[in-house]
This record gives C-alpha cells, structure tokens and sequence, in this order.
C-alpha cells in the first residue's frame, strides 16, 4: 500500500525547547533515519535503497557533497542523508488528481513542508495563463510551450536557466550547451549563493576555484580550523573523518558564533564504541567568534606568526608567492583593539590558537557559509589563503584550503560550464567542440537574475531542479520577479514552493531521481558527479521510477533543445538523451581533466580531477604564483538596539528541504519559528525567553522588510548575533546587501530589531 502524505499542515504556534545537546549522531540518529524512513518507505524499500547510498555500484546520496572513503561502510550515509534518500524514495505519489483538488492559490498558503511531503511528481503538468490548476499536458506539448516562448524573446537573454547542485555532470553540460547554442549565458546556480565567494578569492590567489585537500590530507593533518561551518547538521559524515583525524593525532580548533554539538562530540553509529560510550571529543579549542569577525581572526594570527621567529616558510614565500611585502606591511599593522572589537574574542584566546599554529606543520582551515554570506566575505577568504601561504601550507600532504560544499554535485555543475562568467578557455573548446560561436558577454547570476524578473528584462525562467524561490533572499521581492515572467519552468521529483509563484504560464517537469533506475533505449544509463574534493565517481538508481512517463535530467533537456533549436541544429541532440557515453566523450574533449572520461568514471572509486596548486604547487593566477593579499579590516556596523542576525539550517532540513520540525541538536521541537538571542542581549533589549515577536530588518534603502511572530528562544549564541532558520528569514536579507566581488547575499549578516507580534500571517 502507497503511503500517505499528510492533509494537513502541523501546528507551529508552540514549539518546545530543552537544553542544546553537547554530542552528534549515536543511538538517536540511528533511530531518527529509520522512523523517517519508515514514514516515507515500506522496511523493505528502506534496506534495498539505503544499501545502495554512496556504494561504488549504487547511487550518490542526493544530499551534501562530502566525499565517499576509499573504502566505504555497509552503511555509508549519515541521519540527513538517510532523510534525503526517504524524501526521494518516497512510495507517495502526486498525481493529476491531487492538482485537481488543489487549485494554485490555496498550494501558496501552504507550507514548504507541507508541499515537499505530498510525494514524488508523476507526469507533466502545465498552469495556464488565466487558470488557477495545473492540468495534465503531454511531453511534445510541454517542450513546444517552451520553445514558442524563447522564440517569441527579443533576445536570447530574455531567459535565465538556473541550476541546482543535484543536476548531474551530464545533464548540466548539456544544459549549458544548450543555453549557449541557444545564445545566452544566463546560467545563475545555486553556488551564486554560497560558495560563490569562496571560488572568486580561491581563483583570485591559487589560480583555482576549489578545495586543494583530499580525504587523506585530513587524516595526515596536524591542525584542523573549522570555520563559521556546522558539519554536525549539514555535512554529518565529515564528523568521521574530524574523528578518524584526531585519533590520528591532529589538533580541532572550531570557529563559530554557535557552539555546535557535532563539533563537540562525535558518537559514531558505525561502531560499538559510539554507540555505547561517550564517543570522540573533538574540538580541542573553541572559539565563539562574533558574526563576521573571521577576517580580523586570520588577520590577527597572521600578524602574529610574521612576528614569530621562524613563523614562516621562507622558501616557498620566495619561490611561489608574489606580493608577500604589500601583505606583510599590512598585517604587521593590525590593531589589536580592532581586532578584540570584530571577534569578541579574549586576545589570549587567539594566541593561544596561534600557538598551536606554530606547533603545526600541517594545516587545513575548513569553512561555509558562516565565511560566504559577508559583505567582506571574499575579502575573509583571501586572509585565510595568506594565513595557509605564510607556513607553506598549499601544496603539501595534510594541509590546504577546504571550502566544504553543500549540494551533492554543485562543484561538478561549475566544472561542467554551469556559470555567467565562463573563461574564454571553456568556450573556445566549446566553440570548437560543437562548431559553433558560444556568447561572449557575461551573463546573470541568481541575483541580477531576480532584478532581470523585476525589471521585465528576463521573461522566461527555467530551473533545472531546486527550489529558487524559496532559497534566494528577499522573499517577497523574489516571489514579484517571479511573477512578472511569461513563463516560469521547474524540473522537479518533488512540489515546492517554487510551482506555486509563477509566471503567467508555468510548467512542472517531473524527473528521474538519484534513486530511480534510468533505461533508454541504449540500455542502463549512469551519470556521474564531483564531490567537495574534486573526486568524480558514477552513480546509478535501483529503484523502479514512480511512473513510467518521467524522463531523466538528460533526456528533458535534449528533447527541449531539439525542439527550440530546431531540426537545422547540428548538435546530436537525440544521441546525447539515449547514450550518456556520447555525452561523455563530448566532455572528454571539452574540459581539461576528463580525458577517457568514459574509462575512468567506471573505475572503482572514479578518479580525481588535477588541481595545480595541489600537485605541483603550480599556480595559474594572473601573476603565475600564489597571490599574497591585502585585506582592509571591517566588520558589520550594527545600531544600538539592534543584532545581526545569521540565517541558518535545523538539524531536520537540507538547505530548502524540510524534513520535519525539530532541531533535535539544538534542543528545539514541533516549530521553526525561533529567534536564537543571547541572554545578556535579550535581557538587555528586554526580550524574555517565550516572548513572541516581529524581526524587522534593517538596510539603508529605509524598506521595511518582517518576518512575523517568532518564539524568542534564550541560547549561546556570540553576543550581539542572533540566529534563525531559512528560508523563513530569507525575507529579511536584501536583494542588493551582497558580497562584494561574489554578490552573494549577506545572509549571515541582517541587521535586525524586534518589535512585538503583530499577529500577521506567518507564510
């Protein structure tokens, strides 16, 4: 028997709150999976499907993109990934029956939960314009509404196709091939609201965008910095490799305005001795870090180490680095009363850190979106390149940069041309590749894309998976781009909030999941993706599909482009949706890396892409060597009376995705409605613990933007930050408050006050 999906929205007037935990994972985690699971999938749909997460003859987990040990567990997935294999597997189905009963504005009073648990999406279903119910509408139909409204565009760039990290290496490059054949390089993605940062200050002083460390880096590490990341909730499998690291004798430091359980200690479920004991202390040093004060962190302990005698490797400084006098001059110059005043920090505090950074030869610093979502956030990035470059930490075994992604293949998207600013390299061996002339002019990210919608420049909006609405800032600006679209298109296995703010047409187009068996004509078809450390393996679905009339990723975009390119287009667009080896060698000839790309992904393990700065210590930046920076301190001015407040995940979400309602490592049951404050600021701001209030955010454009009625929750957080769950506070971070360089949003940067409910709607 199907299961069944829940009719009703919970309550979240009341949730409940307990003291945070100080461990991650043991005995309830286990359980955890399993209850959710069994919510969503009979005991034997759960053991064929979670037997095959992360195995070298099963599938990628769908969630975060940590990657798989050389020699992986029976179980090799953890709480949250388990919950994004449920939430795919799903037996709950939604058919054109549930559409008829739900007409579109009584789904947009729904919550993201609510919609995300109806079931997997069956067939094709288009919203017309006028009407308010999705209606069946057949293959050949949906692709041909597609395709007359791209025709009808002034300009290509009329569209924007956005990306979610999920999309396979397969079908994001035929996705950007087709844009580009198309003539556009409108291709924002979800990185454009990440690790966007990360990659502009990576590629600005390497000469490469990504991480430089492997899995085994991390075991042969000395010290390991964990910064502004909670792995215990969005990363949980990399807590076995902090703990395989520190029975290995390496050194923790986290860095974080929240104390995190995960960090704290690790009761690994893959043994008895996690299971049963008290499990792996793992953070050595703790530093409660203000928000956005990391900058005048690494910028302080880099001054230090300058004045350290032999602090410096002062041969690799000299053969691989330029720009180190500019820098240094810099940094010997810092003010230690700016620096306590950005961190927060006791200044014994940090040098004690910079003690253990002198004992230490090998260094990694790890980091998310605590670092990403700053206005200085490139900046920060690149002061913690200098603090690695200072010891000659690039380019050796057991040290490196480590920006840990989320989506489960959102680097191997950026790898595979997904991006508005490609390099003339990629598409000249495009260009050359298909025969063609790609665009050349830089196209929109997620946030210009938005303004494009908002000023009627864009008029036709694609999403190749995700849910964009929901995780882009700025929510009821957003949600009127989306609606001045002529057409607004999602690719989806499941409903979100995204299909019920649309354009005056919208389509859903249900696909294939990581988990679902993927047969074409051509016989069994696999895809592969990258994971956080550059390494590409293959992946392929056991599971009968939920209905016999979805399409792959591929084989959607394939069949579009064929009929909005015409039959004159060259390109073998109908090969590439049957035989992902032909896509393959394409790639194989394209990107530097994936040559016999076909050979190498059916390896075992799959193969790592070259990294120069990580194996050789060559360094393609624009001077050949690896860039010293000079970094201006700053930190958020906040008003008196005010916070900044930091968006962030409960422990039962991924990114949109929301599994359920508690925050179990946080202490917090049965609501997202929280406000995280510390007791001394809401004693002072007079903020009791229970009491429910409006958050008004505050920006220089002098609009009001409110979150209502949230449950103030007294907890440890950094004074003067306060913290909340996205996306329900997304409406509270400004579409232009963006990252200098990268314009990613500030999303851990709000400037907020309180005021009290209003009772308004809570959407």
């Amino acid at each position: 028997m199907a299961k069944q999906a829940p009719q009703s929205d919970p309550v979240q007037d009341a949730p409940q709150i307990s003291a945070p935990k100080h461990a991650a994972a043991g005995v309830p985690a286990v359980l955890h999976s399993l209850r959710m699971a069994g919510e969503q999938m009979s005991a034997r749909r759960t053991l064929a499907v979670l037997s095959k997460v992360n195995q070298p003859d099963g599938f990628d987990c769908p969630g975060c993109a940590w990657p798989e040990p050389g020699k992986t567990h029976t179980a090799e997935f953890c709480e949250n990934g388990a919950k994004a294999v449920a939430e795919e597997a799903t037996e709950r189905r939604i058919t054109a029956d549930f559409f008829a009963a739900h007409p579109v504005p009584e789904l947009a009073q729904r919550s993201g939960y609510w919609l995300g648990q109806q079931g997997r999406l069956t067939e094709p279903m288009l919203l017309d314009e006028g009407s308010d119910r999705y209606v069946p509408v057949s293959w050949e139909r949906a692709f041909e509404i597609v395709a007359e409204e791209l025709r009808a565009l002034d300009t290509p760039d009329g569209a924007a196709f956005y990306t979610s990290g999920r999309t396979s290496n397969e079908a994001a490059f035929a996705y950007q091939l087709f844009a580009r054949r198309l003539g556009t390089n409108n291709l924002p993605d979800c990185s454009n609201m990440c690790h966007e940062s990360s990659g502009s200050a990576l590629t600005e002083t390497l000469g490469v965008g990504k991480g430089s460390v492997s899995l085994k880096d991390l075991y042969q590490a000395d010290l390991i910095i964990v910064a502004g990341q909670n792995p215990g909730t969005n990363h949980p499998r990399m807590l076995s490799a902090l703990e395989r690291a520190k029975r290995a004798g390496a050194t923790i430091v986290s860095v974080n305005p929240l104390p995190e359980a995960g960090l704290e200690r690790f009761k690994n479920p893959q043994n008895a001795r996690g299971l049963a004991a008290n499990g792996t202390k793992l953070t050595d040093l703790f530093l409660q870090i203000r928000l956005g004060g990391d900058l005048a962190l690494f910028r302080a302990l880099n001054q230090l180490v300058l004045a350290a005698e032999g602090g410096t490797d002062e041969a690799f400084i000299a053969e691989h680095c330029h720009g180190f006098e500019e820098f240094a001059a810099e940094a010997k110059s810092t003010d230690r009363a700016e620096v306590l005043a950005a961190t927060g920090l006791p200044w014994e505090q940090i040098e004690e850190l910079a003690r253990l950074v002198l004992a230490s030869k090998k260094i990694i610093v790890c980091w998310a979106m605590g670092l990403t979502q700053h206005r200085h956030a490139v900046p920060t990035i690149r002061e913690v390149v200098n603090f690695l470059l200072l010891r000659g930490n690039v380019g050796r075994p057991g040290a490196g940069v480590c920006p840990v992604r989320g989506h489960s293949n959102v680097q191997g998207d950026r790898t595979m041309g997904i991006f508005e600013r490609p390099s003339t390299a990629f598409l000249d061996a495009l260009g050359r590749e298909f025969d063609f002339e790609p665009p050349r002019e830089h196209g929109l990210d997620s946030v210009d894309t938005i303004r494009g919608m908002r000023d009627g420049r864009v008029k036709v909006f694609f999403a190749m998976g995700g849910n964009f609405v929901a995780a882009t800032p700025d929510t009821e600006v957003t949600e009127a781009a989306m609606r001045r679209c002529r057409l607004t298109v999602h690719v989806s296995t499941k409903l979100n909030r995204s299909h019920v703010v649309t354009g005056a047409r919208a389509l859903i187009l249900p696909t294939l999941g990581r988990t679902d068996r993927d047969w074409t004509e051509a016989g069994a078809q696999f895809v592969s993706v990258e994971d956080s450390m550059g390494m590409v393996h293959s992946s392929r679905g056991g599971l009968r599909p939920p209905s016999d009339g979805l399409l792959s990723e591929v084989a959607i975009v394939c069949r579009l482009a064929r009929a909005a390119l015409g039959p004159e287009d060259p390109t073998p667009w109908e090969e590439f949706a049957v035989s992902y080896d032909a896509v393959r060698d394409r790639i194989s000839r394209v990107v530097p890396g994936f040559e016999d790309f076909n050979e190498k992904v059916r390896r075992p393990g799959g193969f790592a892409l070259p990294h120069g700065p990580r194996d050789s210590r060559t360094f393609p930046t624009a001077t050949g060597k690896a860039n010293f920076t000079v970094n201006p301190l700053t930190a958020p001015e906040v008003p008196e009376g005010r916070l900044l407040l930091q968006t962030l995940r409960s422990h039962d979400q991924y990114n949109t995705t929301i599994y359920g309602l508690d925050d179990r490592y946080r202490g917090i049951t049965g609501g997202r409605r929280v406000v995280l404050v510390n007791p001394a600021d809401a004693e002072r701001l007079g903020l009791a613990d229970g009491l429910y209030v409006d958050l008004v955010g505050e920006w220089k454009d002098g609009v009001e933007r409110r979150a209502p009625h949230f449950r103030v929750v007294h907890y440890p957080v950094a004074p003067g930050g306060a913290a909340a769950y996205y996306p329900e506070t997304n409406v509270l971070v400004p579409l232009d408050s963006t990252a200098e360089i990268s314009n990613t949003p500030t999303s851990k940067a709000v400037v907020i006050r309180f005021e009290p409910d209003t009772g308004a709607p809570v959407g």
